[in-house]
C-alpha cells in the first residue's frame, strides 16, 4: 500500500513539475512577444515621427507656426490623418510621407506647396482621402496612385499639374470623388474612367484636354455631376452619357461640341439641376421635354446654333434661377 502510494505521488508530482516547467516556458514566450510587438510598435511609432520631421523639415514658411509641434505622435499610436487646411504653408511635399503607412487621409489644400507629388504617396495603401487642391503644384500625376486601393477622393484642383490623366486612375475601384479642374492637363480623356463604377463626382474641367468625350463614361450609373468644360473637347455627346438618369450636374461649356439635343434629354435626365452646354456648336430647336427635368435651377445654352422657338413652359421650372440664351438664332412668337 505505501509502496502504491509512492508510485503515485511520484507520477504526480512529475506531471505538477512538467506542467510547472510548461507554464514557465509559456510565460517566457509570451512575454517575449509581448515585448516584441511593444519593440514593434515603438520602432513603428518612431518610423512615423521621423516621417513627420522630414515633412516639416520640406516646410520653408510657416507663417503662422502651425509645425511648431509637428512631430510628436502619442505613445502606441500611429499617424493616421494630416490636416492643414489654408495655412499659407509653403514649400514641397516630402517623399517620407509615404512611410506613414496607417495614412488615411491627407489635407493640405489652400497653401503654397510646389514641386511635385511624390510618387511614394503610392504606397499608402490604406489612404482615403487626398486633397491638394488649391496649391502650386507642378509634373505630372503619379501613376503610382493607383496603388491607394481604398481611396475614396482626390482631389488636385486647381494646381500646374501637366501631362495626360492617368490610365492608371481605373483601378481606384471605390474610387467616388475625381477633382482635376484647374490644371494644364493634355491629352484625351481616359475611356476606362469608365470603370469606376463608384464614381459620383468626375470634375476634369479648365484643362486642354482634346478629341472625344468618352462613350464609356455613360457606364458611371452612379455619377451625379460631371463637369468637363473650358477644354478643347469636340465631337458628339455619346447617347450613354444622355442616359445617365442619376446626373444633378451635367456641365460642359466652352468646348466645340455640336449635334442637335435629344428632344427626350429632360425626360432621360429627370434629375437635373444644373444644364450647362454654352460656347458649343449645338443646333437645332431647344427640346420641349426639358421642362420634365423640374428640379433645374441653371439653364445656359448661350452662345450655340440653336434655333426655332424658347419653349413657353420654362416658366413651368419653379426652381429656375438663372437662364442663359443670348448668342443664338432662338426666338419667340
Amino acid at each position: 500500500m505505501e509502496l502504491q502510494s509512492s508510485i503515485s505521488w511520484g507520477f504526480w508530482s512529475s506531471i505538477s513539475m512538467d506542467i510547472l516547467i510548461l507554464l514557465v516556458v509559456l510565460a517566457a514566450i509570451n512575454n517575449s512577444a509581448v515585448n516584441h510587438a511593444l519593440a514593434t510598435n515603438r520602432l513603428q511609432n518612431e518610423t512615423d515621427r521621423l516621417a513627420l520631421l522630414e515633412f516639416k523639415s520640406q516646410i520653408s514658411d510657416d507663417p503662422h507656426a502651425v509645425l511648431n509641434s509637428f512631430g510628436t505622435c502619442h505613445r502606441h499610436q500611429r499617424v493616421t490623418a494630416i490636416t492643414l487646411t489654408g495655412w499659407g504653408l509653403s514649400g514641397t511635399i516630402s517623399p517620407h510621407i509615404g512611410n506613414l503607412s496607417f495614412m488615411k487621409s491627407i489635407h493640405l489644400e489652400e497653401n503654397q506647396f510646389h514641386g511635385e507629388i511624390p510618387q511614394e504617396v503610392g504606397h499608402l495603401f490604406r489612404l482615403r482621402f487626398l486633397n491638394l487642391s488649391y496649391n502650386l503644384l507642378s509634373g505630372e500625376i503619379p501613376v503610382s496612385l493607383c496603388n491607394c486601393s481604398n481611396m475614396l477622393s482626390l482631389t488636385l484642383t486647381s494646381n500646374k499639374l501637366e501631362g495626360k490623366v492617368p490610365i492608371e486612375l481605373s483601378k481606384l475601384k471605390k474610387l467616388e470623388n475625381l477633382y482635376l479642374s484647374k490644371n494644364n492637363l493634355t491629352g484625351e480623356i481616359p475611356s476606362s474612367l469608365g470603370n469606376l463604377s463608384s464614381l459620383t463626382t468626375l470634375f476634369l474641367a479648365y484643362n486642354n484636354l482634346e478629341r472625344n468625350l468618352p462613350k464609356e463614361i455613360g457606364f458611371l450609373k452612379n455619377l451625379h455631376s460631371l463637369g468637363v468644360g473650358v477644354n478643347q473637347l469636340s465631337g458628339r455627346i455619346p447617347a450613354s452619357v444622355y442616359n445617365i438618369s442619376s446626373l444633378h450636374v451635367f456641365s460642359i461649356p466652352v468646348n466645340s461640341f455640336h449635334d442637335n439635343l435629344p428632344t427626350d434629354v429632360g425626360l432621360t435626365l429627370p434629375n437635373l439641376q444644373v444644364l450647362q452646354i454654352g460656347t458649343n456648336d449645338f443646333n437645332g430647336n431647344i427640346p420641349l421635354s426639358i421642362t420634365n427635368a423640374s428640379r433645374l435651377e441653371q439653364l445656359d445654352l448661350d452662345n450655340n446654333k440653336l434655333e426655332g422657338q424658347v419653349p413657353s413652359n420654362l416658366g413651368d421650372l419653379s426652381n429656375l434661377q438663372l437662364i442663359e440664351l443670348s448668342g443664338n438664332w432662338s426666338h419667340t412668337k
